[in-house]
C-alpha cells in the first residue's frame, strides 16, 4: 500500500487495569489522525499496516490490549 499521508498525529493513552487475579495489566489506545486521507478504508489500512510493523507493537503484541482509531473511527 502506497499512500501520501501528509501530516500525521497520534494521541496515545495507557490504562492500568485490574485483573481477576488481583493484579494489573496494561491497555493502550492509539488515536491516529490522517487529515489528508479522506477514504476511511485506506486510512484504516494504513494504521493496520503501521501497527503490524511497529517495533513497540511487535514487542508488546499479545501482552497488552490495544485499541486503534483513525480519524475518529475504530480500526478492526
Amino acid at each position: 500500500l502506497k499512500a501520501e499521508t501528509g501530516d500525521v498525529a497520534v494521541d496515545s493513552k495507557v490504562d492500568l487495569l485490574p485483573t481477576p487475579e488481583r493484579g494489573f495489566k496494561l491497555a493502550v489506545r492509539l488515536d491516529v489522525e490522517l487529515p489528508s486521507v479522506d477514504d476511511a478504508e485506506t486510512a484504516a489500512e494504513i494504521v493496520r499496516k503501521a501497527h503490524a510493523v511497529c517495533p513497540y507493537s511487535n514487542a508488546t503484541r499479545g501482552n497488552i490490549d490495544v485499541a486503534l482509531t483513525v480519524n475518529g473511527q475504530p480500526v478492526s
